[in-house]
């Protein structure tokens, strides 16, 4: 495939040149965006939808329901539909336990621990939910220290298995950085039950983020190697090969005459991220430029048609200072100024609504 046909057909797939109508329909169609940083998850969602989605607009969908934040994959955060939650953990939880296993055991969490946490934490829960603090001061009085991570991979396992997730946004600043903690039972109105959940998740990962492969999805699920050709084999037939071991959807969105050439995408984007090869959206030169860099961090990208052309921060973009531009990469292009003002300027406008 070239590369410029498969630079346009992901753009299509990531709803970046075909937006969606609305925040939780561009978030089903996505499945699962990356949001360790909550603001940048959100604005992914954002960047994948139609006119001026705002920030308000995205938390109000947290506090409906509609949408939840939990550790679906790869022990990394992410926003998905609140209806997805469950039968996506029913494929990647029992993986994320084992990639976990020895730091748990290091930090002395076992089943006994995680028992007492539950029976701590269930019944303050189910009165609203509650901040990460709150929980782990539920942890320190039961005498739990929940410092070195211990507390963090303890609402993680309380995650994985079914119990709790991140729901409504707390209002305590303009960007809202944090979320309550909730119970399943109560938070989630309805689950969605796919009839084969390993194959469901290879379908909805190419719907989102095609052409791709095994490799690829391997690298975004989470998933062994092995799981991953298990799971393209029972999705054969719900999937276009449009060539040696890449896949499309067999249904994609309409793109739309006016979506921007330029787009200023968010720290971790999946666009960038959710690959196990992204030479084909950056320059080899430029990745390290991007990352992941010894911090783990993934910085917001200017992307022209397709291609990664700089990096920008959220606070720089809210001041209106310039991104860094990279120098064009071989048979690369300029990027448009005045586009890429608009592209920031679209995130400003999304932060301040």
């Amino acid at each position: 495939m070239k590369t410029s046909t498969l630079l346009a057909e992901r753009l299509r797939s990531h709803r970046l040149s075909a937006p969606a109508r609305t925040v939780v329909d561009a978030a089903s169609h996505m499945l699962a965006v990356q949001s360790q940083d909550f603001t940048a998850g959100r604005w992914a969602l954002a960047a994948r939808t139609r006119g001026e989605p705002t920030l308000s607009a995205v938390d109000r969908a947290f506090a409906r329901g509609d949408l939840v934040r939990a550790w679906t994959m790869r022990g990394t955060l992410h926003i998905i539909p609140a209806r997805d939650l469950r039968w996506v953990l029913s494929v990647t939880a029992e993986r994320q336990r084992a990639q976990a296993a020895g730091r748990r055991r290091d930090l002395g969490i076992d089943g006994a621990m995680v028992a007492a946490v539950v029976a701590a934490a269930v019944p303050r829960l189910r009165d609203g939910g509650l901040t990460r603090a709150e929980m782990f001061d539920v942890f320190t009085g039961i005498g739990i220290d929940p410092s070195g991570q211990r507390g963090i991979h303890l609402l993680s396992e309380m995650t994985l298995d079914g119990l709790i997730c991140q729901g409504p946004v707390v209002e305590r600043d303009g960007v809202g950085r944090e979320q309550r903690f909730v119970l399943v039972e109560q938070h989630l109105r309805e689950h969605a039950t796919p009839e084969d959940p390993l194959a469901e998740l290879f379908v909805r990962y190419i719907d989102g983020h095609g052409p791709a492969g095994v490799d690829d999805f391997a690298w975004w699920s989470g998933l062994t190697l092995g799981q991953s050709r298990e799971a393209l084999t029972r999705a054969r037939g719900r999937v276009a090969e449009v060539d040696d071991g890449v896949f499309v959807s067999t249904v994609r969105p309409r793109r739309s005459s006016g979506a921007a050439y330029v787009r200023a995408l968010g720290a971790f984007d999946e666009y960038y991220i959710s690959y196990a090869d992204r030479t084909a959206v950056c320059a080899p030169e430029h990745l390290a430029l991007v990352g992941p860099g010894k911090n783990g961090m993934v910085r917001a990208t200017i992307v022209s048609d397709g291609r990664v052309v700089g990096c920008w921060t959220h606070a720089s973009a809210s001041l209106g200072s310039p991104p860094e531009l990279f120098a064009p990469a071989a048979g690369g292009h300029v990027a448009d100024e005045e586009a890429v003002r608009a592209a920031l300027a679209r995130f400003t406008r999304f932060l301040d609504g």
